[in-house]
Formats: structure tokens, sequence, C-alpha cells
């Protein structure tokens, strides 16, 4: 049977409000718009060699074990819930930058469930992939059908699809990862805390470009602050972008990867390139999110 392959697109969070730490379990609970880049892993499954994985490109290094890697970890939970599922070995092309708060690796696990709901002739809806998906991480569900929406709770309540317009975007990791535990120790909520600030915009459908910015402007990522104080280049990588003459610059989840929005292409591509130039070491990508 012939490779069956996917892309695993970059997540980006446009905005991210912190409403409380959870009394219950400690969880943390979100309102975020999400959208999806260009720029994306790509995954290969072959239905016809032993379940494992695979990986290799420029970001491949700081990936960590493939027997811990999230691919596997959808697959298993997925095999756990359908009796005799048909798996294969999953070859992994990493692209995105690692602990960078653009949820590649969640987007790489639901790629995987994608490939597997194919294989068997499983809608990507079906109860046991949502339920695989949601065991196996937070960002997860969101990623499984990769369109920009809202994402609440702790990741598992699930808005449906906007058909918003693309928004022309450069994306930047100064490398430097940023696990997530740390930036929200740094934000320092205790449980059953809530986190003051105005409420998050209504999103409505069809927005233009315009439109849209204008509507996510005066919200927020409430994780910027934190995050800043566990990686300060985060500051430095949000100056270069604003002074390439964006419409917005934010982080994106817990960091260290920053969007800026731009009126439109040419500007995106221009503002990238100068940011190469500067920054040889940073991960630059214009893309479109959407």
């Amino acid at each position: 049977m012939p490779l069956l392959a996917d892309r695993a697109p970059a997540k980006v969070n446009l905005t991210l409000h912190i409403l409380e730490r959870r009394a219950e379990d400690g969880y943390h609970a979100l309102e975020s718009l999400v959208a999806f880049a260009g720029t994306a892993d790509r995954l290969t499954l072959d239905p016809d060699a032993p379940l494992g994985l695979t990986v290799s490109g420029p970001t491949a290094g700081p990936a960590g074990p493939t027997g811990d890697n999230l691919v596997l970890r959808a697959g298993r939970h997925l095999a756990a819930r359908v009796p005799g599922l048909r798996a294969g070995a999953f070859h992994l092309t990493k692209r995105l930058p690692v602990a960078a708060g653009i949820g590649g690796g969640s987007s790489d696990a639901a790629a995987a469930l994608r490939l597997l709901a194919r294989l068997n002739g499983l809608s990507p809806d079906d109860p046991a992939v949502v339920a695989a998906a949601r065991e196996t991480g937070a960002d997860v569900p969101v990623c499984l059908d990769p369109r920009a929406r809202m994402m609440c709770g702790v990741g598992e309540e699930i808005g449906p699809p906007l058909d918003l317009a693309p928004l022309p975007a450069v994306l930047v990791n100064p490398g430097v990862p940023v696990p997530t535990a740390p930036v929200f120790k740094a934000l320092g909520l205790a449980a059953g805390q809530s986190l003051p600030g105005a409420d998050h915009p209504v999103i409505t459908e069809g927005l233009d470009g315009h439109a849209l910015v204008a509507a996510i402007g005066p919200a927020r990522n409430d994780l910027e602050a934190p995050a800043l104080t566990v990686a300060p280049v985060i500051g430095t990588v949000l100056s270069a972008l604003r002074a390439q003459g964006c419409r917005l610059a934010r982080m994106s989840g817990s960091g260290a990867t920053v969007f800026a929005l731009f009126d439109g292409r040419r500007g995106a591509v221009r503002a990238a390139s100068a940011l190469r130039a500067a920054h040889p070491g940073w991960w630059v990508a214009p893309t479109f999110l959407r």
C-alpha cells in the first residue's frame, strides 16, 4: 500500500486570555482564538511496516526521544479504543521549532490521528479519534481540524470553524526553548484564583483582515509577561518585529515564538528577509494564518 502523508501546521494563538486556575484540578482555564500557519511539519505513514517512528529535518534533534513522541502516544491511545486498528511506521519531517508555543508536537499528533483514521476508514471526528486526541494533550483536539476557531476551557472546548480572511504574517523564534510549566509558575495563580482583565472580544464569522486585526488588537496573551521573565529575548523579538511596520506583534502560546501581522504578503516577506539578515540564528517564517 502506498505511503499516506499529511501536513502538521503550526498553531498560533492570536489571543490567549487566562481566566482562572481551577480549584478542582489546578488546571488553567482559558479563551483563545487559534489560527494555523502555512508553515508545517510533514508526517507520512507506511501501512506495510511495523508501528514505529523515525524523525528527520532541521529541528529533529530538539524533538527528543522518538519513543516518547506525541505521534506514537496518539497512535497508542487510538489503538486502545479501536480493536484491530491498522497502524504502521511513521516518519516525521520536523521543520517547526520545539517547545515554541506553536503546538508543533500537538499538531504532529493530530496529523498521526488523521492518517490512522484515513487508513482505518474512520472519520476525523469519530468519538474514538477525538477521545484519543484529548488523552494525548490539551492542544491536540483543536489541531485535528486545523482551521481558525475559538478554544476554551483547558483546550477541550472547541468552537466551530471561523471563515476568517488569511492574515499575512511572520513567525519568529529566537531558538530558546520555553517549557510551559515555568511560564505558568511565573504567572503565579493559586488554585481557585481568577485573573482580572477585559473580556475576550467576540469574533464573528467572515471578518476581513483589517476588521479581524482591529477586533483582536485590544485582546492580549496573558502568558506574555510571565514568559518575558523566563526568556527575556522574547522582548527583543517583539521589538524587532514592531520595527518592521507590522500591524500587530504578539507572543503565541507560552512562547518563545512571536507572530506579527502585516497588511500584505509583500510586507511580510520583506520583514522576514530583514530579520533573517539581522538575526541569522533566529527561525523566521513568512506565512499566512487562517
